[in-house]
Protein backbone atom coordinates (compact mmCIF):
# COMPACT_ATOMS: atom_id res chain seq x y z
CA UNK A 1 0.00 0.00 0.00
CA UNK A 2 1.47 3.52 -0.62
CA UNK A 3 1.84 6.84 1.33
CA UNK A 4 -1.83 8.55 0.95
CA UNK A 5 -2.53 12.33 2.25
CA UNK A 6 -5.85 13.90 2.87
CA UNK A 7 -6.10 17.61 3.89
CA UNK A 8 -9.65 18.19 6.12
CA UNK A 9 -10.31 21.99 5.72
CA UNK A 10 -11.82 23.83 8.77
CA UNK A 11 -14.31 21.24 9.76
CA UNK A 12 -16.51 22.01 12.59
CA UNK A 13 -16.90 20.06 16.01
CA UNK A 14 -13.41 18.62 15.63
CA UNK A 15 -10.52 18.57 17.93
CA UNK A 16 -8.00 15.90 17.99
CA UNK A 17 -7.34 15.70 21.92
CA UNK A 18 -11.04 15.71 22.58
CA UNK A 19 -11.53 12.48 20.33
CA UNK A 20 -9.14 10.86 21.33
CA UNK A 21 -8.79 11.76 25.07
CA UNK A 22 -12.54 11.03 25.81
CA UNK A 23 -12.08 7.12 26.70
CA UNK A 24 -13.58 6.24 23.38
CA UNK A 25 -10.02 4.68 22.17
CA UNK A 26 -6.93 2.85 22.71
CA UNK A 27 -4.65 2.42 19.25
CA UNK A 28 -4.23 6.67 18.92
CA UNK A 29 -0.55 8.56 20.60
CA UNK A 30 0.09 11.98 21.18
CA UNK A 31 3.93 12.75 19.09
CA UNK A 32 6.27 15.26 20.45
CA UNK A 33 5.26 17.53 17.62
CA UNK A 34 1.17 17.83 19.14
CA UNK A 35 0.14 14.87 16.48
CA UNK A 36 -1.56 11.95 16.79
CA UNK A 37 -0.57 8.60 14.81
CA UNK A 38 -3.23 5.73 15.41
CA UNK A 39 -3.84 2.06 13.78
CA UNK A 40 -7.85 1.15 12.68
CA UNK A 41 -8.00 -1.40 10.63
CA UNK A 42 -5.50 -1.62 7.99
CA UNK A 43 -4.40 1.51 8.30
CA UNK A 44 -1.41 3.88 9.97
CA UNK A 45 -2.59 7.35 9.97
CA UNK A 46 -1.34 10.40 11.67
CA UNK A 47 -3.13 13.64 11.39
CA UNK A 48 -1.71 17.07 12.47
CA UNK A 49 -3.12 20.36 13.10
CA UNK A 50 -2.31 23.32 11.02
CA UNK A 51 -4.38 26.53 11.05
CA UNK A 52 -7.92 25.35 10.95
CA UNK A 53 -7.04 22.49 8.87
CA UNK A 54 -6.16 18.67 9.70
CA UNK A 55 -3.33 16.89 7.55
CA UNK A 56 -3.82 13.21 7.53
CA UNK A 57 -0.92 11.07 6.03
CA UNK A 58 -0.14 7.51 5.61
CA UNK A 59 -0.77 3.97 4.94
CA UNK A 60 -4.81 3.51 4.06
CA UNK A 61 -5.77 0.58 2.28
CA UNK A 62 -8.84 2.33 1.11
CA UNK A 63 -9.52 5.77 -0.48
CA UNK A 64 -8.17 8.10 2.33
CA UNK A 65 -10.98 10.60 2.46
CA UNK A 66 -13.57 8.20 1.90
CA UNK A 67 -11.56 6.29 5.25
CA UNK A 68 -11.09 9.70 7.35
CA UNK A 69 -15.06 10.59 6.58
CA UNK A 70 -16.64 6.70 7.99
CA UNK A 71 -14.25 6.31 11.05
CA UNK A 72 -14.29 10.22 12.20
CA UNK A 73 -18.14 9.80 11.71
CA UNK A 74 -17.85 13.25 9.62
CA UNK A 75 -21.45 12.89 7.57
CA UNK A 76 -23.29 13.25 10.95
CA UNK A 77 -24.59 16.96 12.05
CA UNK A 78 -22.56 17.64 14.97
CA UNK A 79 -23.36 21.19 15.55
CA UNK A 80 -27.26 20.45 15.12
CA UNK A 81 -26.73 17.81 18.00
CA UNK A 82 -24.79 20.52 20.05
CA UNK A 83 -27.56 22.86 19.90
CA UNK A 84 -30.59 20.35 20.79
CA UNK A 85 -28.30 19.15 24.24
CA UNK A 86 -27.01 22.87 25.01
CA UNK A 87 -30.79 23.49 25.55
CA UNK A 88 -31.04 21.22 28.46
CA UNK A 89 -29.57 23.13 30.98
CA UNK A 90 -26.64 25.02 31.70
CA UNK A 91 -24.57 22.22 32.67
CA UNK A 92 -24.94 20.48 29.74
CA UNK A 93 -23.87 23.69 28.07
CA UNK A 94 -20.86 24.02 29.89
CA UNK A 95 -19.97 20.25 29.65
CA UNK A 96 -19.83 20.76 25.60
CA UNK A 97 -18.57 24.23 26.01
CA UNK A 98 -15.49 22.02 27.51
CA UNK A 99 -14.76 18.97 25.01
CA UNK A 100 -16.64 20.89 21.88
CA UNK A 101 -14.47 19.24 19.25
CA UNK A 102 -16.01 15.23 20.25
CA UNK A 103 -16.88 12.89 18.06
CA UNK A 104 -17.65 9.30 18.51
CA UNK A 105 -15.61 7.05 16.02
CA UNK A 106 -16.73 4.33 14.48
CA UNK A 107 -14.77 1.71 15.04
CA UNK A 108 -14.38 -2.01 14.02
CA UNK A 109 -16.99 -3.76 15.63
CA UNK A 110 -14.50 -7.02 17.26
CA UNK A 111 -11.46 -4.78 17.86
CA UNK A 112 -13.90 -2.67 20.21
CA UNK A 113 -15.34 -6.23 21.59
CA UNK A 114 -11.77 -7.26 22.70
CA UNK A 115 -10.46 -3.49 23.59
CA UNK A 116 -13.49 -3.33 26.16
CA UNK A 117 -12.96 -6.26 27.73
CA UNK A 118 -9.35 -5.74 28.21
CA UNK A 119 -10.69 -2.29 29.86
CA UNK A 120 -12.38 -4.02 32.73
CA UNK A 121 -11.13 -2.78 35.97
CA UNK A 122 -8.40 -1.47 33.91
CA UNK A 123 -6.41 2.28 33.49
CA UNK A 124 -5.85 3.44 29.77
CA UNK A 125 -1.73 3.59 30.25
CA UNK A 126 -2.07 -0.61 31.12
CA UNK A 127 -5.32 -0.93 28.21
CA UNK A 128 -2.96 0.71 25.33
CA UNK A 129 -0.20 -1.55 26.45
CA UNK A 130 -1.77 -4.49 26.76
CA UNK A 131 -3.62 -4.22 23.27
CA UNK A 132 -0.63 -3.26 21.79
CA UNK A 133 1.73 -6.12 22.45
CA UNK A 134 -1.48 -8.70 21.64
CA UNK A 135 -1.50 -6.37 18.18
CA UNK A 136 2.54 -6.78 17.62
CA UNK A 137 2.04 -10.88 18.48
CA UNK A 138 -1.08 -11.63 16.71
CA UNK A 139 -1.50 -8.98 14.06
CA UNK A 140 -0.20 -8.14 10.62
CA UNK A 141 2.91 -5.45 10.30
CA UNK A 142 2.61 -2.34 8.69
CA UNK A 143 5.46 -0.71 8.01
CA UNK A 144 5.18 3.11 7.31
CA UNK A 145 8.14 5.55 8.11
CA UNK A 146 10.74 2.76 8.86
CA UNK A 147 8.52 1.87 11.48
CA UNK A 148 6.69 -1.28 12.25
CA UNK A 149 3.23 -0.61 13.31
CA UNK A 150 0.62 -3.90 14.37
CA UNK A 151 -3.32 -4.36 13.20
CA UNK A 152 -5.08 -5.55 16.06
CA UNK A 153 -5.46 -9.37 15.40
CA UNK A 154 -8.63 -10.83 13.71
CA UNK A 155 -10.73 -13.76 15.80
CA UNK A 156 -8.96 -16.27 13.08
CA UNK A 157 -5.72 -15.20 13.84
CA UNK A 158 -6.30 -16.01 17.46
CA UNK A 159 -7.81 -18.95 17.01
CA UNK A 160 -4.76 -20.99 18.54
CA UNK A 161 -3.67 -18.27 21.19
CA UNK A 162 -3.66 -20.15 24.60
CA UNK A 163 -5.11 -18.70 28.11
CA UNK A 164 -1.28 -18.92 29.04
CA UNK A 165 -0.17 -16.87 26.29
CA UNK A 166 -2.78 -14.01 26.56
CA UNK A 167 -1.24 -14.22 30.29
CA UNK A 168 1.72 -13.54 29.58
CA UNK A 169 0.51 -10.63 27.78
CA UNK A 170 -0.39 -8.73 30.79
CA UNK A 171 -3.78 -9.57 30.62
CA UNK A 172 -4.56 -10.78 33.96
CA UNK A 173 -8.16 -12.45 35.21
CA UNK A 174 -9.19 -11.04 31.34
CA UNK A 175 -6.76 -13.60 29.65
CA UNK A 176 -9.79 -16.64 29.92
CA UNK A 177 -12.45 -13.86 29.31
CA UNK A 178 -10.90 -12.78 26.36
CA UNK A 179 -9.97 -16.26 25.07
CA UNK A 180 -13.55 -17.80 25.74
CA UNK A 181 -14.84 -14.72 23.68
CA UNK A 182 -13.07 -15.67 20.41
CA UNK A 183 -14.09 -18.60 20.21
CA UNK A 184 -17.45 -17.53 20.96
CA UNK A 185 -16.97 -15.42 17.61
CA UNK A 186 -15.52 -18.09 16.01
CA UNK A 187 -18.03 -21.05 16.23
CA UNK A 188 -20.47 -18.34 16.12
CA UNK A 189 -22.20 -18.65 19.31
CA UNK A 190 -22.81 -14.84 18.78
CA UNK A 191 -22.61 -13.91 14.82
CA UNK A 192 -21.00 -10.28 14.63
CA UNK A 193 -22.98 -9.62 10.90
CA UNK A 194 -26.22 -10.55 12.94
CA UNK A 195 -25.21 -7.80 15.68
CA UNK A 196 -24.33 -5.30 13.24
CA UNK A 197 -27.80 -5.66 11.17
CA UNK A 198 -30.24 -6.25 14.13
CA UNK A 199 -31.96 -2.93 14.44
CA UNK A 200 -33.46 -3.77 18.16
CA UNK A 201 -30.61 -2.42 20.66
CA UNK A 202 -31.71 -4.14 23.30
CA UNK A 203 -31.51 -7.53 21.61
CA UNK A 204 -27.53 -6.74 20.47
CA UNK A 205 -26.88 -5.84 24.09
CA UNK A 206 -28.56 -8.87 25.11
CA UNK A 207 -26.33 -10.39 22.84
CA UNK A 208 -23.18 -9.22 23.36
CA UNK A 209 -24.12 -9.94 27.45
CA UNK A 210 -23.78 -13.69 26.48
CA UNK A 211 -19.82 -12.88 26.01
CA UNK A 212 -17.29 -13.76 28.34
CA UNK A 213 -16.20 -10.87 30.20
CA UNK A 214 -19.19 -8.18 28.62
CA UNK A 215 -20.71 -6.89 31.42
CA UNK A 216 -23.58 -4.18 31.06
CA UNK A 217 -21.38 -1.47 31.25
CA UNK A 218 -18.51 -3.16 28.59
CA UNK A 219 -22.27 -4.08 26.60
CA UNK A 220 -22.91 -0.28 26.55
CA UNK A 221 -19.47 0.86 25.51
CA UNK A 222 -19.20 -1.49 22.39
CA UNK A 223 -22.73 -0.62 21.57
CA UNK A 224 -21.65 3.00 21.88
CA UNK A 225 -18.15 3.38 20.50
CA UNK A 226 -18.20 0.59 17.90
CA UNK A 227 -19.95 0.48 14.08
CA UNK A 228 -22.95 -0.36 15.85
CA UNK A 229 -23.35 3.36 17.05
CA UNK A 230 -26.17 3.01 19.15
CA UNK A 231 -26.55 6.76 20.53
CA UNK A 232 -29.40 5.87 22.85
CA UNK A 233 -26.90 4.24 25.00
CA UNK A 234 -25.30 5.75 27.75
CA UNK A 235 -22.15 3.90 29.36
CA UNK A 236 -21.85 4.27 33.29
CA UNK A 237 -18.24 4.26 35.00
CA UNK A 238 -17.12 5.70 38.13
CA UNK A 239 -16.95 9.23 36.42
CA UNK A 240 -20.36 9.33 34.66
CA UNK A 241 -22.18 8.31 38.22
CA UNK A 242 -20.27 11.49 39.54
CA UNK A 243 -21.35 14.10 37.74
CA UNK A 244 -25.04 12.63 37.22
CA UNK A 245 -25.05 12.45 40.88
CA UNK A 246 -23.39 15.65 41.78
CA UNK A 247 -25.87 17.45 38.86
CA UNK A 248 -29.15 15.56 38.56
CA UNK A 249 -29.73 12.75 41.63
CA UNK A 250 -27.39 14.42 44.53
CA UNK A 251 -27.17 11.70 46.56
CA UNK A 252 -24.61 12.38 49.78
CA UNK A 253 -23.02 8.45 48.92
CA UNK A 254 -22.78 8.35 45.39
CA UNK A 255 -21.96 4.72 45.91
CA UNK A 256 -25.57 4.51 46.40
CA UNK A 257 -26.57 5.42 42.90
CA UNK A 258 -27.66 2.75 40.74
CA UNK A 259 -27.59 2.33 37.19
CA UNK A 260 -31.23 2.17 36.85
CA UNK A 261 -31.57 5.48 38.59
CA UNK A 262 -28.60 7.02 35.91
CA UNK A 263 -30.36 5.79 33.28
CA UNK A 264 -33.82 6.65 33.44
CA UNK A 265 -32.53 10.57 33.93
CA UNK A 266 -30.58 10.32 30.92
CA UNK A 267 -33.04 8.88 29.05
CA UNK A 268 -36.04 11.39 30.18
CA UNK A 269 -33.13 14.13 29.59
CA UNK A 270 -31.10 13.23 26.43
CA UNK A 271 -33.21 10.58 24.67
CA UNK A 272 -31.65 9.30 21.63
CA UNK A 273 -28.74 11.88 22.44
CA UNK A 274 -28.05 10.17 25.62
CA UNK A 275 -25.02 8.73 24.15
CA UNK A 276 -23.20 11.64 23.09
CA UNK A 277 -24.63 13.51 25.70
CA UNK A 278 -22.35 11.18 27.93
CA UNK A 279 -19.30 11.61 26.33
CA UNK A 280 -19.74 15.35 26.90
CA UNK A 281 -20.48 14.85 30.57
CA UNK A 282 -18.10 12.10 30.80
CA UNK A 283 -14.48 14.11 28.98
CA UNK A 284 -15.90 17.02 31.30
CA UNK A 285 -16.07 15.77 35.03
CA UNK A 286 -12.95 13.79 34.38
CA UNK A 287 -10.72 16.30 32.91
CA UNK A 288 -11.96 20.06 34.63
Amino acid sequence: MDEQEYILENPRSFNLQHIFDCGQCFRWSKQKDESYTGVFGNNVLNVKQSGNNYIFKGICEDNIQKTIEEYFDLNRDYENIKEKLKKIDKSMENSIKYGEGIRILNQNLWETIISFIISANNNIPRIKGIIEKLSAKYGKEIIWNSKSYYTFPTPQELKDVTVEEYRNLGLGFRDIRVYETVHMILDKSVDLEELANEIDTSKVREKLLTLSGVGPKVADCILLFSTLKRLEVFPIDVWVRRVMNELYIKNENENKVNKKQIEKIANEKFGNLAGIAQQYLFYWKREA
